[in-house]
């Protein structure tokens, strides 16, 4: 039986040579689909792009974290931000926050949703939610998220889960095992398998391919493989501070020898639209 592989690019509107970038791994290479950043220096850049590019398939990358401000003032979602109106730089923050009892749903309501209306303006069809460094996976942003996905008629969310060992990977596992009931509830849709959170801003050509093999061996009938590309040497990069091997990441998303292993894995490349399709999210009674 053929299975589905999802390859998603992420942090489409960061900067202009990620917006590149990320369009050449998808025309050259294995990309199949994107997730935008609304909060992102160069979103305009990328909307013009993803208008430009059908093929490729859009989601939208939701932003508790990271450099770049929120879409709404500080006043507007003061638990999400501080006293200068930034957003934490870690999921860490968001985490203790949460035990804390110290972030407000409507404030995540409030700006992930401002965010999701910006991604939608771009007048191209969203298939899929995801969140910046997968703060989705703390239940009370997974609620609004689930809600949000609902609401607007986007059919899959990602779901991330480690395949490393130590605490950390069971932390991940067990949030993202109930992230998948409550997804399942609303009616919608998520792939069987995933990888890409071990292995962020390091799938070069090697470790690609041994992810690649490690996902045929468990054998799920759907996975998703979430990369982040970039354009070598790229200036406006060095403002992050993520140790991201982006150029290396775009290289092994565009060698011809990455398609060769996905064919020998039995995967046929798809978007997200391809999963959900006969799937529709309940318009009532979501787990938020």
């Amino acid at each position: 039986m053929t299975r589905r592989l999802v390859v998603t690019a992420d942090d489409l509107g960061l900067t202009p040579g990620v917006n590149r970038a990320v369009r050449r791994a998808h025309l050259d290479g294995v990309v199949t689909a994107t997730s935008l950043l609304a909060v992102g220096r160069a979103f305009d850049d990328a909307a013009a792009m993803l208008r430009a590019t059908p093929t490729l398939e859009l989601g939208a990358h939701l932003a508790l974290v990271g450099e770049d401000p929120p879409l709404l003032s500080a006043r507007e979602v003061p638990t999400l931000v501080d006293k200068a109106g930034h957003l934490p730089l870690s999921y860490r923050t968001v985490v203790a926050r949460g035990l804390a009892g110290r972030i407000d749903p409507d404030d995540v309501r409030r700006e992930l949703g401002a965010q999701l209306e910006r991604v939608l303006g771009v007048g191209v069809p969203v298939t899929h939610l995801d969140t910046h460094q997968h703060t989705h996976l703390w239940p009370a942003v997974a609620g609004v998220l689930t809600e949000l996905a609902v609401q607007h008629g986007v059919r899959a969310v990602r779901l991330p889960r480690s395949h490393a060992r130590g605490v950390l990977a069971l932390g991940v596992n067990t949030l993202s095992r109930v992230t998948a009931r409550r997804v399942a509830r609303a009616g919608l849709v998520t792939t069987a398998d995933y990888a890409g959170l071990d292995e962020a801003g390091s799938l070069d050509a090697a470790r690609l391919a041994a992810t690649l093999r490690s996902m045929a061996e468990r054998g799920a009938p759907t996975a998703e493989l979430n990369a982040h590309p970039g354009e070598h040497g790229e200036l406006e990069l060095d403002r992050f501070r993520w140790d991201y091997h982006w150029g290396e990441e775009l290289d092994a998303l565009t060698d011809p020898r990455t398609a060769a292993l996905v064919a020998e894995a039995g995967y046929e490349l798809v978007g997200f639209a391809a999963l959900t399709a006969g799937h529709s999210p309940r318009t009532t009674g979501t787990d938020a």
